[in-house]
Order: structure tokens, then sequence, then C-alpha cells
């Protein structure tokens, strides 16, 4: 009931996130047909003598009422403060001597049987407080104040050393209270001493069987005291402790008492401290297939790998048998019968088996679970005595263990689609289920097949407050996913998440960087099929009726297919490899870059013009087909977004992107060597814009000549093959190439004082003066390591290279800029025609702004009106065909106008009246 009341909730925001399930047809663990298959595994480890019971002490839940299995112990570890107390166990036959004995759970004290000592340490017995004292003479830093060391001895020696019952509640009978030895006693805590009580730890547990010693379980299957245990009974066995402890002190029994810092086991489900009891269960003997385990586990791809060589590899280096049984009502029954007469046991497979096996008839319709299960009885074929269900359910890890055969009713039905499904693709969860799902299910089907049941794990970390602090509503820092998708779209959020860090990397959650991904992948994106989608309605452009050829495509058009099928290629290879996170990566850069930026900007003048010729045909086929290759590219990413616009591209309202074959390939032809070129043809660019950004010479003014030095031919080649691009991107007018700087670059020469002062003396000005002032010749022969000679008053002073500084300095005007082995250079000098050309492009830049202020469609004919100051009006006239052009401008006046729309602009100090009118 608990999980369906929410389970509306969970389908809507499964479905709000784009997580694509099958949310109509869930496998149910409680349903008789999942049942049906886990009964039927376990029938085929009883078969092979895999499922046995044993009396072991197991991590148990007081409050649940049942034992926890080796991997559910891993989930629930907590710090916590306990009692740390040295208490004093008087020795039998010796008055005023006691081992001094440390522990941290002193309710365990009442069910002490035995001492332990480590038979090669070696014991002192100290007078310390006026008594005697015993323990490991390497802990005697635990006494608190001065002491006397009487005797050492070694642990052996006190072997069957007697001592008196520190809690006389439990009657005994056999041998006890005595000292024992085991190579299990350290001396790295306490006092090399350690207090035996069989029922409550495995170490304990295993000495009691060595040495026959009694076992004293004086707390009930609710973790409290019973009735023998007068003071503490019906105390729930920690509460118990500070009552234990006040007792101790009023008997003289407590040395000291401190409090320890520790992790402790707690139960996964409600949170209550762990007990180690001992009890008798049902286990899986896993450990009989420790190696194939191992060996299995090498074969899975583990994402991030270490989590499987070291978390996953070294829990299965220490795995120990499954404890399978619970003591719980609700959960899958355990499917063993046992003679009530004989102990004769049988395992039951299935529903068939059960309606054969059961002494009376069963009804249509069984339900599997307690209490209908309990009243089918059995005969026994060895005795005829009656058979009736062991009590116990299973663990509920081996129910979600057996999803990849239950969830097809395995064997029972459907062989095919599971031999299809099986093993999975890949599985993902968080990283706390390594020893909880990930582990059940690689070990049942390990055990049962003989192969893991998943090829790969995706392994996924938390996400944490921006401040890399984990999220949780006492801190006030959780992030309530429904506001957040409210707010920013499922698209953003999913986006970000899965481009800010691979998913096995923790995630600081910043709401700030979703709005960042909004606006710079989102908004570019957008904007680029815009751009595309209203100039293609303009020109009823019809993607069906263009077919151009990759050979007869313009430059920039090769380039960008090109470029997409190296993407395609990138992005194929990073997902095989599960690594979805540069993956969207590479797609963000080159939506970004690649097609926004460089592509849609450097090709725009090609959708404006007015003729639908073979290069406007050629710019729209290929901006098409990259942005429909976009949308299924990114349709694992962002479901909704590539949606629509793959929809809206492909005219096709009922065909979804997410049922087109993911792209492998983008056409035949890929030309890396056009890539290459482009890519330093760009780089040359990027340069010439850097220069013009460094020297705050606006884009829109332009200059003279940009300066490439290089004596590669393949640079050379490359950037002339683009040469239109780059001098339209940086706005100059020519390009030219040189073998070297020299010609950008002028010598330059001071005087190294440090070195010529003390020799020159009182000529060092006139020096100076004479070597800043040296013709290039003479600079030249002192860079080449030769001497020279200058003269002061008739007199010969010789300059060696060490006496000067030669450096290079620009040539007035030139601006450089360099990077390993590029060099490019800008002359930045201005004449009146460049300043008047910058002015009218700063001027077409504020129509255009007015064009769409006025809301005005961008095929409009438009009449200019203006009213400008002299000098600005000549660069106008001057440039008035450009400016005519660039605006769809038939008529401009140098009168001003209103017209539709006006406005006051500015040009660097110009201030300017403008109107505007459509025609």
């Amino acid at each position: 009931e608990s999980v369906f009341r929410y389970k509306k909730e969970w389908d809507y925001f499964t479905r709000r996130i784009g997580f694509w399930i099958d949310l109509d047809n869930p496998y149910i663990t409680y349903n008789n047909e999942y049942i049906e298959t886990v009964w039927w595994i376990l029938n085929q480890f009883w078969k092979n003598g895999l499922i046995y019971t044993g009396n072991k002490i197991l991590p148990y839940c007081a409050r649940c009422g049942t034992a926890l299995s080796s991997h559910e112990l891993s989930l629930g570890y907590e710090e916590v403060s306990d009692p740390s107390i040295y208490v004093k166990i008087k020795l039998k036959n010796e008055e005023n001597t006691y081992f001094l004995v440390w522990t941290t759970t002193p309710w365990t004290l009442i069910s002490n049987v035995a001492l332990a000592f480590n038979p090669e340490f070696d014991y002192a017995t100290v007078f310390h407080q006026n008594q005697r004292l015993i323990l490991a003479k390497e802990r005697l830093d635990v006494l608190k104040g001065d002491y006397e060391i009487l005797n050492v001895r070694k642990g052996n020696e006190f072997k069957n050393t007697e001592y008196i019952q520190l809690f006389p509640f439990c009657k005994v009978k056999e041998k006890a209270f005595y000292v024992i030895t085991g190579d299990f006693v350290t001396a790295d805590e306490g006092t090399g001493i350690v207090h035996i009580a069989p029922a409550f730890g495995e170490d304990d547990f295993q000495t009691g069987l060595k040495y026959k010693l009694p076992f004293l379980q004086p707390v009930d299957l609710q973790g409290r005291f019973v009735d023998e245990v007068v003071p503490y009974r019906g105390k729930f066995v920690k509460d118990a402790d500070k009552f234990i402890i006040e007792d101790l002190e009023k008997s003289g029994s407590l040395y000291s008492v401190e409090k320890i810092i520790h992790s402790y086991p707690h139960c996964w489900r409600c949170k209550s401290p762990l007990l180690y009891y001992a009890k008798k269960s049902w286990y899986i003997k896993t450990t009989a297939f420790k190696d194939k385990l191992i060996e299995n586990n090498r074969k899975i791809k583990w994402y991030p790998r270490e989590v499987g060589e070291k978390r996953f590899g070294q829990w299965l280096e220490n795995n120990v048998d499954w404890s399978l049984s619970r003591e719980r009502f609700w959960g899958t029954p355990l499917n063993i019968w046992i003679c009530e007469k004989c102990g004769f046991m049988e395992s039951v497979e299935g529903i068939e088996k059960l309606r054969k096996r059961s002494n009376k008839p069963l009804p249509e319709e069984i339900d599997l679970h307690k209490p209908e299960v309990d009243e089918i009885y059995f005969d026994c074929p060895k005795c005829g005595g009656q058979m009736k269900r062991t009590p116990e359910v299973i663990d509920v890890w081996f129910d979600s263990g057996s999803m990849p055969f239950a969830q097809w009713h395995y064997p029972f039905e459907n062989e095919v689609k599971f031999k299809e499904n099986y093993p999975a693709d890949f599985i993902s969860e968080a990283i706390d289920q390594t020893r909880g799902w990930f582990y059940s299910m690689f070990a049942i089907s390990t055990l049962l097949t003989g192969i893991s049941s998943f090829k790969r794990v995706i392994s996924m970390e938390l996400i944490l407050d921006k401040n890399g602090v984990k999220m949780s509503k006492s801190r006030g820092n959780a992030v309530d996913p429904e506001e957040v998708i409210e707010k920013f779209g499922a698209d953003a959020l999913r986006w970000y998440l899965i481009t800010n860090s691979p998913p096995w990397i923790p995630t600081r959650f910043d709401e700030k960087e979703i709005l960042e991904v909004q606006k710079k992948f989102f908004g570019t994106l957008i904007n680029t099929y815009s751009f595309f989608a209203i100039y293609a309605n303009i020109d009823k452009f019809v993607p069906e009726k263009v077919d151009i050829s990759f050979e007869k495509r313009t430059l920039i058009d090769r380039w960008l297919i090109s470029s997409l099928s190296v993407l395609i290629e990138r992005v194929n290879k990073y997902l095989d490899d599960f690594d979805i996170t540069k993956a969207g990566r590479e797609i963000s850069n080159f939506v970004i870059d690649d097609l926004s930026n460089w592509y849609v900007r450097r090709s725009r003048r090609r959708f404006w013009k007015s003729e639908m010729e073979i290069d406007k045909a050629s710019a729209y086929q290929t901006l098409y087909e990259a942005l429909v290759i976009l949308t299924k590219l990114l349709a694992p990413y962002i479901p909704f977004l590539s949606e629509e616009l793959y929809r809206n591209l492909t005219k096709n309202e009922k065909g979804s992107v997410h049922l087109a074959f993911y792209p492998e390939k983008f056409g035949e032809k890929v030309d890396k060597t056009l890539i290459e070129k482009m890519d330093v043809a760009r780089k040359v660019a990027y340069f010439g814009r850097s220069i013009r950004s460094k020297t705050r010479i606006k884009i829109r003014q332009p200059l003279r000549k940009l300066f490439v030095v290089t004596k590669n031919n393949f640079r050379k080649e490359a950037i002339e093959e683009f040469k239109d691009i780059i001098l339209d991107e940086v706005n100059v007018k020519e390009i030219e190439y040189l073998d070297d700087d020299s010609k950008l670059l002028s010598k330059k020469i001071k005087p190294n004082f440090k070195q010529l002062g003390p020799r020159i003396g009182r000529y060092m000005k006139e020096t100076s003066t004479i070597i800043k002032n040296l013709p290039a010749e003479k600079i030249e022969k002192l860079e080449n390591g030769e001497k020279i000679n200058i003269y002061i008053n008739e007199e010969k002073i010789e300059l060696t290279p060490e006496d000067v500084e030669i450096y290079n300095e620009n040539i007035s005007g030139i601006e450089m800029m360099s990077e390993e082995d590029s060099i490019v250079a800008l002359d930045t000098n201005l004449t009146t025609e460049l300043i008047y050309e910058g002015y009218a492009r700063e001027f077409v830049n504020r129509i255009q702004n007015m064009r769409k202020e006025a809301r005005f469609n961008v095929e409009d004919r438009i009449r200019i009106f203006f009213d400008v100051p002299e000098e600005l009006g000549k660069a106008l006239k001057f440039q008035e065909e450009y400016i005519a052009r660039e605006t769809l401008a038939r008529e401009i006046y140098n009168n001003f106008k209103e017209g539709e729309f006006h406005k006051e602009i500015q040009i660097d100090n110009f201030t300017s009246k403008v109107g505007i009118e459509r025609i």
C-alpha cells in the first residue's frame, strides 16, 4: 500500500524528467509470477547443495526482528558515541588481584564466560591504587597515576587461571570463568585482555566452540534482557549500559569510564543499532563460488573502473556465505518444507509442484505469501509424517537480485524474451548499491548460470550542494527537483547534470550553472534553428527538392559536413564506452563554436541573397542536414527539445526522433584535410580578433593588412583557401605572408649599466647616448658576437656583446600575437578611407537594430532619413551603396524625418537622429 500510494507521483516525475522505462508493465516482486521464479532459483541452489542451516553470529536488528546479510550490514554504518570502560575482574585464588579488562559493550559482560590472553604477549602485574592489576605490558599507558611493576609473565603462563564471575545472573554448569589464549587478541587498544561472550561476537563464538564454553544468551529477540537478569530485565541492552556501569562502580569493579567515537553498524532500514547475536539461519554457500565470482567480475566493465577493481573486487575477496533467511511476516516465503517427525527437507520450485505435493486440494488462485502458504502441508515421503514450511521469509535483496529472471517469469514462460535480454548491456544505480543490488544480481546469476547478469555498470555518485556538502532537509540545503524542472525545464537539468561531470563523480549542484547552460547551449541551439527557420520560410525552402552533391557544395559547407562526420564518430566512440559526459561536451562545443559561432556567422550573407542559386541552396541544405543530425545526436540527452526541433524540421508531426536510428556517419564524404585547413584559418582569425581586442579597435573598423609569419606551405595553402573568410572575419583588406618577423620589428639597443659602469666611469652618459643611436649594421655585429669601437673626445672605447642589451620592438602601428609556431600581426594604422568605412559599418549596425526594434520583417525594403554631423555625413555618402545593400534600403536621405520608427544614435563621438520606414 505504501509503495502504490506514491506510485502515481513517481510515474509523473519519471515521465517529467524524460526517464524512459516501461511504467505500464513494471515487475512487482510480490506477485506470484515473480515469487515463483525466485522459488525456482532457490530450488536450483537447493538441488546443488548450496543452501544450508547453521548457528552463526549474525548482525541482528532487534527492532525489525531479523538478521542482516553481510552486504546489508555494509549499508548502515554510523559514527556513534559509546561507553569505553575498564573493569576489574577478581582472580579466584589471589587476594586483592584483578585482571583489567576493556570493553565498549558493557551489556555483554552479563554473558562473560572466559578471558582471552595472547600467548606471546608480555603481561605485567602492577601495584596501583593499593591493588594488583594484570594487563599487557604494552598497554600500561591506560593506567591513571603511578604504578609499580611487580613481575612480567607471558600470556601463555596465565592459561586456566580462574576468576570470579562478574555478574552472577546466569547459572553455569560447564567449566567457565578462566583464562584461555588466542592469536586474535591484539594490543592495539584496550588492555590486551579480551572478555569472551560466545553468544555475542564471531571471535567469541568460535572461541566458545573451540573450548566448549557455556553459551549464555540472556537477551531475547527484541534485544531486551530476560527475567533472569533481574536488575535490567525488559531493558534494551544498549539502554542498560548506563545502569550496568553504575552497578560496576558501586561494587568497586569499575576502574574507569570514558566515551569512544567509532563506526558502528546500524540497520539500514530503521537505523537501530545492530547486535551481534547467535542465531540459527539459512545460508547460501556463495563462498563455494568465490573464484568464479572474482573471475566474472574481471569481465565486467565498471564505470569508474576502480569501483569494480577495488570496492567490489575487495568485497568479493572477503566473501562470506549469504545469510538468506529473515524472521519477518512480509516477504517471499522460503520454499523449504521440513518433516516434523523425521526432519526430512524438501524444496518446492513452483505452484505446479505445490499443488501436487499438498495433502489437500488448493484453490485456483493461490497467494504464495504468509499466512496462506503456511497452511499447506505435505506428507513426508520418508516416514509419512507431516511436512510443514520453515517459517522464515528470505532476504529482500535476493528478491531484487532475481530481477533478470523473475521479471520475465522465467523459466515458466517468456524463454525467448529472457534469452534476448540476458545478460543486460548495462545497469546503473547509486554507488551505495555496490554491495546491495549490484552484488545480489551478480551473485545469483553467477551461481545460477555461471555468468554475470550484466556486462557493464555505471555507478552514480551523490549530487551535493554548491559548497560540496551532502544535501539534507535538516541542513536546509536540499533542492526540490520538481521546482528546478518547473523553473528551468527537464532538458536543461538533464544536460547540466550529464555534461557538468561524469555521473560517478560527486556533482556540486548550483542553479546559476543551469541558467548558464540555458543561455549558452540552449540559447545557441534554438537561435541557430530560429535563424534557419526564419529564412527557410521566407524563401519557401523545401529540403526534398534540393540535392547538391558534396563536391558541388561551397568550401565552408564541405567543412561543416566533414566536421559533423568527425563529431558523429567521436560521440559514438564515447557513447560506446559509456562516457556520456565527454560525448555531450563534444556536441556542445560543436553547436556553440563550429555551427553557430563559425558556420552560421560566416554564412549569414549567403541566406540573404535574393536568388536561390547553388551557393544559397547549398547553405540551406547543409544547415538543414546538420540540424536534423544534431536533433538525433541530442535525443538521449535532451529528449523534449530534440523532439520538438526534429518534428519542426522534418514537418512530421507523428514521427519521433526517438524512433529514428542514431547517427553513425554523415554521408559518404569526409575531408579531414579540409578540417585541418579550416583549423589553421580559424586560428589566424582568432589571433586577428584577439589583437583587435587588445588594442581596442572595434571589429567594424576595417584595417589595411594582416601579416602571417610562416614558412609552412600547408599553412599558407590553408590560409589562401579560406582567405575570403579570414579577411571578412578579421575585417582586413589583404593578407601578406612573411618568412620571419624581421619586417615587423625594429632592433633596439641599450647599455648594460652593470657591465659598463665600472669600466667607463665618467663617460657613461655619453656612451649611453651613442649606444642608443647605433646604426643597424653595428647592432647586427654585436648581435653576431663581434666587438665594435666607439669614440668619445677622440678616445676609443671597445664595446663587447656583454656591454649591451639588444631587443626587438614592434614597428609603429604593427601589433603582433604569437603562440608556438604561429605569428600573426595587424597593421593598425588608419587612413581616412578606412575610417569612413568603419563609420558606415557602425551605421549599418544601428539601422539593423532599429529594424528589429520596429518589428520589421527581415525581407522588408526601407527608406532611411538621417541628420548627422558633417564628418559622419561625408563617410555615409562615401559608403551609400554599401549601406543600402546591407540594410535593404531603396532610398537614403540626408534629411531627418521620423518615418515609422526613429531614434537618436551614437557613433564614436557623433550623435545623430535617424528615422526609417517601410516602402
